[in-house]
């Protein structure tokens, strides 16, 4: 049997599913990686760790289907996270520095004179989110006196599987890095001389799907299998969706939700907080491009509930919790933890929960918290819709918590749209699975778009004085959670 392998390498966990040809899956291997927090507001990786586990569910799905032949491998990975390692050694010089963390606020407030720059010419604003600031903030602090090379996940991951041969990142990635014009499509010298970065660092930049390397001997896995499709995990997450067409759009509810609009082959300039990336490059297309907005918090809420509250035991628990309740009794929760992403960008913004009475209880509080992340992801779509001018017809969902059917009503109810949940949760994986399987011909584009299905939709069904009420109590926490003043007084 000929099978399709996905390397899916997130946040919190790395996975591995082999796909059929009929896009069903065959196996999946999960392993999930220590996070390190050295001070508030920063997030590590152990880089070793992160490959370690990912060959290593790679080799164990493998396993699982007896007598299967990978024809091809496709990786997508959680993005913006950072690694600088020696390439004459191929050990990592420090610990990478996860999308979360938020360590390079002062960098980014010191380059405030080139923000116009950055934004014009890589689609991205002037945030520690991006790789850009967290390599400039590595290099202030390893000892390096070698070759150094700089790569995001799937470039760290390429360089492992092929023993260092190959240094090699998609467009998708390199667009999430402030250092990549996104209409040229190349990296950007002047951008590099901003940030203090050697162009010798930077990995080769290639499409996201074609022939990129093979894998090397040695390794638990095959030798010789084709690595043939690379995007960032929220690329991978629209082209598995199938928005192909401009004005299809999706949101993947994980750690953090990601909204991802196609706006065809142009870059669209956003005028209320978006950025505007690379969708993926497929050889003899037009490159793709997207709108899309950052929402940091919205899973990690539900687990500070667990962990942190002790509220719930486990992260399922809260759909029958907050569904144990009619409303959220006044009660609103901005999870801004690590500050606000689109279309705020204000990373020093805190989590914040205002309406709290005598009466206030868990479930309330549980049913603020579906509410916030419906109403985060709220504010993007209005920010799409204003930036693109065009009007939705439905989005598409996908991600872990996209099972929660309340939150999934919650979503249509206060956006005022459409919510369509695809028969499959592992869109992101299989988006990686079809850009490799396409460079192979193992298949077409009409055979996938043929295998995308709905599993259920959720139609709005809130009445219009209500979604205003939730609006406006929503504004005003947000005004809370952005002025540490009106906390303190509140």
């Amino acid at each position: 049997m000929k099978a399709i392998l996905a390397l899916d390498q997130g946040t919190t966990s790395s996975r591995a599913i082999l796909f059929d040809r009929n896009g069903a899956v065959l196996a999946i291997a999960q392993r999930e990686f220590q996070q390190f927090f050295p001070q508030p507001g920063w997030v590590e990786h152990d880089p070793d760790e992160i490959w370690e586990t990912q060959i290593g569910v790679a080799a164990e799905v493998i396993a699982k289907v007896p007598g299967v032949e990978v024809v091809a491998i496709g990786i997508t990975n959680q993005r913006e996270t950072t690694i600088v390692w020696d390439r004459a050694t191929g050990r990592a010089l420090h610990r990478a520095i996860v999308w979360q963390d938020r360590r390079t606020a002062e960098i980014c407030d010191q380059l405030r004179q080139h923000e116009t720059l950055f934004r014009d010419r890589t689609g991205l604003v002037l945030d520690a989110y991006f790789s850009g600031t967290k390599l400039r903030w590595l290099l202030d602090h390893i000892e390096h006196d070698g070759d150094l090379a700089f790569g995001t996940v799937d470039s760290w991951l390429i360089w492992k599987l092929t023993n260092g041969r190959v240094h090699v990142t998609d467009v998708t990635n390199a667009s999430r890095t402030l250092l990549f014009d996104i209409h040229r499509a190349t990296w950007d010298p002047e951008l590099c001389a901003i940030f203090g970065v050697a162009e010798s660092m930077l990995p080769a930049v290639c499409a996201s799907s074609g022939f990129i390397a093979e894998t090397a001997s040695g390794l638990p896995i095959p030798a010789g299998i084709p690595i043939a499709g690379v995007a960032g995990d929220q690329q991978a997450a629209l082209f598995g969706q199938r928005c192909i067409s401009a004005g299809m759009a999706k949101n993947t509810y994980g750690t953090g939700s990601f909204l991802v609009m196609n706006t065809g082959e142009s870059a669209v300039a956003s005028e209320h907080g978006l950025l505007s990336t690379i969708a993926w490059q497929i050889p003899n297309e037009p490159r793709c491009y997207a709108l899309e907005g950052s929402v940091f918090v919205t899973g990690a809420a539900v687990q500070w509930l667990r962990d942190g509250l002790g509220i719930i035991k486990h992260a399922s628990d809260i759909e029958a919790l907050a569904a144990s309740v009619s409303d959220s009794n006044g009660v609103v929760f901005v999870p801004a933890f690590t500050g606000l992403g689109t279309p705020h960008w204000d990373p020093h913004a805190r989590g914040t929960i205002t309406g709290l009475t005598r009466g206030a209880t868990s479930a309330h509080l549980a049913r603020a918290t579906l509410e916030a992340i419906a109403l985060q992801s709220n504010d993007v779509l209005e920010a799409m819709r204003r930036d693109s001018g065009i009007e939705l017809k439905e989005l598409r969902v996908d991600g872990g918590a996209s099972a929660n059917d309340l939150l999934m009503q919650l979503q249509a109810d206060l956006a005022n749209i459409p919510v369509v949940r695809a028969s499959t949760t592992e869109t992101t994986a299989l988006g990686a699975a079809y850009l490799a399987g396409i460079a192979v011909s193992f298949w077409t584009a009409t055979e996938i778009d043929a295998q995308w299905q709905a599993e259920r939709t959720f139609m709005p069904r809130m009445k219009d004085a209500e979604r205003d009420a939730k609006l406006a109590e929503w504004r005003a926490a947000l005004v809370c959670a952005k002025n540490p003043g009106l906390r303190t007084r509140a």
